[in-house]
């Protein structure tokens, strides 16, 4: 009578599963895992956040250059249209 086998575990699963249905159980799944990435996003370190303005700024860098009248060389692929 120490601990329960994993008979016993299947057993109260599926009468959990009876008693509350798989919907709800996959909801509060759903609930849960929100809940976890809430926490998450919220333990991050503040500095972070002026990490990620750098990083835009650094991307927004090439629409800079192309204003100011610099020549960038590209080959352009003509896409194909399969309709």
């Amino acid at each position: 009578m120490g601990t329960f086998s994993i008979w016993h575990w299947l057993i109260v699963l599926v009468i959990v599963a009876l008693v509350f249905g798989t919907k709800k159980i996959r909801n509060i799944g759903a609930d849960l895992g929100g809940a976890v990435k809430g926490f998450k996003e919220g333990m991050k370190d503040p500095n972070a956040k002026e990490a990620d303005a750098t990083t835009a700024a650094a991307e927004a860098a090439p629409a800079q250059r192309v204003a100011s009248n610099e020549t960038i060389d590209v080959q352009a692929k003509e896409k194909s249209s399969t309709h």
